[in-house]
């Protein structure tokens, strides 16, 4: 199979914090790919913005480190990372004052796709959005990207949604969340909505419930200042698990249209039950041999703050009133695995007698390993009776697509290059950022005034005790967390 590459048409993308661990990690190594793959025409540019003094050819040289550092294994001719730096500019701007301003509006051309990629803390986003409007580098085509946090709570959410709608049409705002952009996520619509076989079941009749888990291996290293202010709550579930909530829960939209989409998630957010006290479990992990506690990472012994949540959450509305939905996040887990499971009830009546506790299981694997397994039951092979075994019907991308599975295309290459084309499909609307805020404000302002203290847990465990407590009050458990 193989996979057809769409040029986009000529932009200048201007990365303000262009060099930032995100751009070095993320967004410069992805840009290259796509040029690699032959996605960026000719016309393409990339400016970077930020406070160091640097000119073009310190930032080129910057851009080349970047990229042999995180570029990753991609297939490029010999002499084409010279022709991607010849595309990269530098400018030494003030966010908050004048300094660069007028050499940037010399520099963008008005003539092509205008994007200016936010990777900065979300306090310039007002900053930089005034400038460039008062600096005439802007139009009604141009495309601000911001990155997340967007907000930390609803009341900032809003403050921010209303600063940029002063300056920018909410079609030109584009509020990334990278775990959008990955290939399986966007499976989840195909899975879903492409396939006769599942959208009939997907519902409370016949899913007894669905678990969202993503667990990672690492701590929060030296992001614990940041981390401690916000927590999984907010970092992970109020963002990430909740567009993947959306993705499963959603109805079917009239058509494939970023409105048309990101109007039904807004419906599921806005459908979503109000959390119970005990339907909650907070932990912070401990130390282990090679890696400091929670509570010593962030310097604060006595922080609350969460670096595990599990949840079980419902939605009120025809599809799924009934069915439970389980989430869990957390670091310094087991393993590093992000993975939707869709279990579905028993049968109403089997032939089989005792050998009647059987399931069908969806498992979508998020990374690694990206894939969808369905688990089916059969007879098991041989003589002696009908004895009956579940077995999974299994899809890797990598084995199921060849090279064009093994070497998906980047969450943020995809996401750039949306932005680019105009397509919002995968990034937030302003709603439905506003109502997941207002949906998961309560649920933390409920545990501060109740003054909860998070459940310890074993670095490198699957999180705490009380979690499986969550899940066995209900006669059921959670997934293996393994990779």
């Amino acid at each position: 199979m193989v996979s057809r590459v769409i040029p986009v048409d000529p932009f200048d993308l201007v990365i303000f914090g262009g060099t930032g661990d995100l751009a070095r990690r993320k967004i410069l190594p992805g840009l290259f790919r796509r040029f690699c793959a032959g996605q960026m025409p000719k016309g393409a540019r990339v400016i970077g913005a930020a406070r160091g003094d640097m000119d073009s050819a310190a930032y080129r040289d910057f851009v080349a480190e970047a990229i042999a550092e995180f570029g990753g294994i991609h297939s490029c001719e010999e002499g084409t990372l010279a022709g991607f730096l010849e595309r990269m500019e530098f400018v030494t701007i003030d966010a908050r004052g004048d300094k660069g301003w007028d050499e940037l509006a010399k520099l963008v051309r008005p003539d092509v796709v205008r994007a200016y990629y936010f990777s900065v803390g979300p306090s310039l986003f007002a900053d930089l959005a005034h400038r460039l409007n008062a600096h005439g580098l802007t139009d009604a085509d141009s495309r601000i990207v911001v990155e997340k946090p967007f907000g930390r709570d609803l009341p900032s959410a809003k403050a921010l949604n209303r600063d940029l709608a002063m300056h920018f049409d909410e079609s030109q705002i584009y509020r990334i969340d990278h775990y959008l952009g990955k290939e399986t996520v966007q499976n989840l619509m195909a899975v879903r909505f492409g396939n006769m076989l599942f959208e009939p079941l997907w519902n409370s009749q016949y899913v007894d419930h669905i678990q969202i888990t993503v667990a990672e291996t690492v701590g929060v290293g030296g992001r614990g200042e940041y981390y401690d202010k916000s927590g999984a709550m907010r970092d992970m579930v109020q963002n990430h698990l909740m567009q993947l909530l959306c993705l499963i829960a959603m109805e079917p939209p009239s058509k494939f249209d970023p409105d048309a989409v990101r109007d039904e998630k807004l419906k599921v957010i806005r459908a979503l039950d109000d959390v119970e006290p005990y339907h909650i479990v907070r932990g912070q992990y401990e130390a282990s041999e090679s890696e400091p506690g929670y509570r010593e990472a962030v310097g604060d012994p006595r922080t609350r703050t969460e670096s595990y949540i599990a949840m079980k959450v419902g939605i009120s509305n025809w599809r799924w009133a009934g069915t439970p939905f389980y989430l869990r996040t957390g670091k310094m887990l087991k393993a590093r695995s992000s993975e939707i499971t869709v279990v579905f009830k028993e049968l109403n009546h089997s032939i089989f007698g005792e050998q009647s506790d059987h399931r069908n299981v969806l498992s979508i694997r998020l990374q690694p390993n990206e894939g969808i397994t369905l688990g089916v039951t059969i007879k098991e092979p041989g003589p002696g009776g009908m004895r009956l075994v579940d077995v999974p019907l299994d899809m890797s991308f990598a084995e199921a697509l060849g090279a064009d599975g093994a070497d998906q295309t980047d969450a943020y290459e995809r996401l750039i290059m949306d932005v680019i084309r105009g397509n919002q499909t995968l990034f937030m609307r302003g709603d439905e950022v506003e109502a997941a805020w207002a949906w998961t404000d309560p649920i933390i302002n409920g545990w501060e005034a109740r003054g909860e203290v998070p459940k310890t847990y074993d670095a490198g465990s699957e999180g705490p005790v009380d979690a499986v407590q969550l899940l066995a009050r209900d006669t059921r458990v959670w997934r293996k967390v393994a990779p």
